[in-house]
């Protein structure tokens, strides 16, 4: 950004790693905030060194942040980060519960010390029968009914990314944001938590209110039943998928111009709700009128008509998509060197995008900061 970033002043110490703790300092991290990232004496994070599915964790969500390294199991480490806090605006911790207050660095601990602190807890679960559970994002999106709702019907199916362990993340940022301004007003600080399990019930809500509304328990998404007459995957003469929607009464009419077909002139399909019981003769209609076209064709017609539509892609083909090209992505240098780009918060401040200002941290770079 051209100015002063939105967070610039404020001190966060984060006590965290893997997901959920990460993107919370990662979005007060790139809104300005100076985020020093606490972490074990010697090599670190062990989210740095994680393979498979876990290997870009660390990359992911460690950006703009400072790294000191401390050992949590001396009294000397402890004190350590105790001073650390003490002159800190925000501390995000996602230890276990009961973990920290043992070691003196509970809320109670170090509010006592620092009344101004905003203390973000982020948890499996917030206050209730579950809190004291140990949680993972595939637990509470099998809890919620978010698995249920994404996979075949009888085969429950966790998402493919970290959703919940993000966006509980991105809810604590909230808080914090939250408390922040109310300790403009009151001069004093607070504890505030953001729990992954309420993160996937609030996720499903609208799958809650649909049964409410109809009295009907809904099906998974896998199972067919669109509130839309066509809104599906396709494929194209190319063999290229596409996904296409349709779903206002003048975007059918344009689709339908478009495809040409009079066969979808049929009364049946004259209002979105009609469209939409009759999508067992509907889709396979409209899956072959679409498949007498190349992808391109497709994409333009859609383009110009102002239809929904997407290209099945992989993640692996966002480093390529021309419009993240444009001024979507950050240029990032890995641990090991290797030059790549990701991703920047999906967010702009007038013309202005987020950026990068200091790259992926080593661990204890900046134990200068415990001087």
């Amino acid at each position: 950004m051209s100015g002063p970033l939105p967070l610039e002043g404020i001190r966060v110490v984060e006590f965290s790693h893997m997901v959920m703790g990460p993107t919370c300092g990662l979005v007060l991290a790139d809104l300005g905030a100076e985020v020093i990232k606490v972490e074990p004496e010697g090599k670190g994070d062990p989210t740095r060194y994680l393979g498979s599915t876990g290997a870009g964790f660390f990359a992911a969500f460690n950006r703009n942040k400072k790294s000191v390294t401390l050992d949590l199991g001396s009294p000397e480490g402890v004190e350590a980060a105790r001073k650390l806090v003490a002159g800190a605006d925000v501390f995000l911790e996602n230890f276990r519960p009961g973990a920290l207050e043992a070691k003196g660095l509970g809320y109670a601990a170090l509010s006592a010390v620092n009344p101004r602190l905003v203390y973000c807890s982020l948890k499996g679960f917030l206050a209730g029968p579950y809190e004291r559970r140990t949680a993972l994002d595939e637990v509470v999106q099998m809890m919620s009914g978010l698995a249920y709702m994404t996979g075949p019907v009888g085969r429950p199916l966790r998402a493919g990314a970290p959703v919940n362990d993000m966006m509980g993340g991105m809810f604590g940022a909230i808080a914090v944001m939250a408390a922040l301004r109310d300790r403009d007003r009151t001069g004093r600080g607070q504890h505030v938590q953001s729990g992954l399990f309420e993160n996937a019930a609030w996720l499903v809500s609208t799958h809650m209110m649909q049964h409410a509304v109809t009295g009907k328990a809904p099906e998974p998404m896998s199972a067919g039943k669109r509130a839309w007459g066509v809104y599906d995957i396709f494929t194209s003469a190319d063999g290229v998928q596409v996904f296409v929607g349709v779903v206002t009464e003048r975007q059918w009419e344009i689709f339908t111009a478009a495809l040409g077909e009079p066969e979808l002139l049929d009364p049946a399909y004259a209002t979105n709700n009609q469209r939409s019981k009759a999508r067992e003769t509907l889709i396979p209609l409209v899956s072959r009128l679409l498949a007498k076209r190349p992808i391109a064709e497709i994409e333009a017609m859609c383009e110009k008509a102002g239809l929904p539509f997407a290209r099945i892609a992989t993640p692996s083909d966002l480093f390529d998509d021309p419009h993240l090209a444009a001024g979507g992505m950050i240029d990032l240098v890995l641990p090991d060197g290797t030059k790549t780009r990701i991703p920047r918060l999906p967010l702009q401040f007038g013309d202005d995008r987020i950026g990068l200002r200091l790259p992926l941290p080593r661990p204890g770079e900046h134990n200068d900061l415990l001087e």
